[in-house]
C-alpha cells in the first residue's frame, strides 16, 4: 500500500434497484433484501439511485423508509436525488420524515441540473412554469434552509383549532450534517465544500484541466476540502464499479468481464460535449482489485467509499459481489466491519 493511502474507514454500496415492469414488486423486494444482507455483512451504508419514467427505484426516498424498518444501523443514502424533479419543501419534510423513522441514519446526496430528457417530459412535470424553473444551485440552498430548520412561512401559532409552525415539521437536528452533494466538475466541488455540505464523488467527471480520470477526481477532491470549514477533516465518499470475483462462478466470471468490456470504450477519451469521463469497471480478484485502488491518486484521499452495483446483473450476481466486497476486498482496503 502507498504511504499515502489511508485505511477504509466507512464501507458502502450504491444500487440502481432494477424491476421487471411486469412484476416490481419483485424488484423493490430484492432490492429491500439485498440491502438487509448489507447490514448482515457489516456495510456501514447502503445507497439508492433514482431513475424517473424508467424500470429502476423512482421513489428511493420511499424504499429507505421501508429500509429503516428492516435494518437496525446501517445508513442509507440516496446517491443522487436530481433535485430538477423536486419541489425542495416537499423533499425536506419526506426526508425530515424518514430521517425520524430511522433513528438517524438517512443521508441524502442531491444534484442540480434539468432533468433528463427535460424536453420531453416538462409538460408533465411542469405544465405551467417549465421555461420559468430555476434548475441551479439556489434549489440546493433552498432544500438546505428547510432541512435546517429555517422558516418556511413568516406564519406560526394557533387558527381554529389547528397548530402552525413556520419550520419544516417533523423537524431532524441531525439532518443537516448528514446532506451530500454528488458533484462532477471543480465548480461543483468548490460550491459544495463552500456550503459546508459531504461530497460524493463517482465513476463520472466532467474532464476540464485533464483527460486523466484519476487526476480530475483529485482536483475535485482537494477543490472541495479546500472550501470547506472542516478542511482536510471534511467528508468524501468515492464511488468506483468494484466487481470482485473471488467466489464467482465461471459462467458470472464471464458475464462480468464481458460487460465491463462492453463498457471499456466510453472511458477512452472524454464524451459528448460536456466531456464526460468515465472510470473502467474494476474486474478481477479482490487483490487486483486492492492493488489498482491503492495506485489511485483519488482513492488515496478517501476514507469512505459507496461501491456502486452494476445496474444489469441478478439478485445472486448481487449477493456474490457485495460478499467479496465485505470478506476479501474491504479488509484488503484497511476496513474493519463495526459490528
Amino acid at each position: 500500500m502507498p504511504p499515502t493511502s489511508k485505511p477504509l474507514r466507512k464501507l458502502g454500496f450504491l444500487t440502481i434497484g432494477l424491476f421487471d415492469e411486469t412484476d416490481p414488486r419483485r424488484g423493490h423486494e430484492s432490492t429491500l433484501s439485498i440491502i438487509e444482507l448489507g447490514e448482515r455483512l457489516g456495510f456501514d451504508s447502503a445507497w439508492v439511485r433514482h431513475r424517473h419514467l424508467q424500470y429502476g427505484i423512482s421513489s428511493p426516498v420511499v424504499v429507505l423508509a421501508a429500509a429503516s424498518q428492516r435494518t437496525s444501523r446501517i445508513q442509507l443514502g440516496t446517491a443522487v436525488t436530481p433535485l430538477g424533479w423536486e419541489n425542495p419543501l416537499r423533499l425536506a419534510e419526506d426526508l425530515a420524515t424518514v430521517d425520524i423513522l430511522s433513528g438517524g441514519r438517512l443521508n441524502p446526496g442531491v444534484s442540480v441540473g434539468p432533468p433528463m430528457q427535460y424536453e420531453r417530459v416538462k409538460h408533465a412535470l411542469y405544465p405551467d412554469t417549465a421555461d420559468a424553473e430555476d434548475f441551479g444551485y439556489e434549489r440546493v440552498r433552498r432544500l438546505l434552509a428547510f432541512v435546517r430548520g429555517e422558516p418556511a412561512t413568516d406564519f406560526s401559532g394557533t387558527e381554529g383549532f389547528e397548530a402552525y409552525s413556520d419550520r419544516v415539521q417533523p423537524h431532524s437536528p441531525g439532518l443537516a450534517g448528514r446532506m451530500w452533494y454528488g458533484g462532477g466538475s471543480l465548480r461543483s466541488a468548490r460550491w459544495a465544500g463552500e456550503q459546508g455540505m459531504n461530497f460524493l464523488t463517482s465513476s463520472v467527471v466532467k474532464a476540464e484541466e485533464s483527460e486523466d480520470f484519476a487526476e480530475i477526481q483529485l482536483s475535485h477532491i482537494r477543490a472541495f476540502r479546500a472550501h470547506h470549514p472542516e478542511g482536510e477533516r471534511a467528508r468524501v465518499s468515492h464511488g468506483l464499479v468494484v466487481i470482485p470475483t473471488d467466489t464467482a462462478s465461471a459462467q458470472q466470471r464471464a458475464k462480468y468481464e464481458a460487460y465491463a468490456h462492453k463498457r471499456m470504450p466510453r472511458t477512452t477519451a472524454p464524451q459528448g460535449p460536456a466531456r464526460m469521463m468515465f472510470a473502467p469497471d474494476l474486474v478481477g480478484s479482490s487483490a487486483e482489485i486492492a492493488e489498482r485502488l491503492h495506485a489511485h491518486a483519488a482513492f488515496r484521499e478517501v476514507d469512505e467509499v459507496a461501491f456502486a452495483l452494476p445496474f444489469t446483473f441478478g439478485h445472486d450476481d448481487y449477493v456474490q459481489i457485495l460478499t467479496d466486497i465485505a470478506t476479501e476486498l474491504a479488509p484488503a482496503l484497511g476496513w474493519r466491519p463495526s459490528v
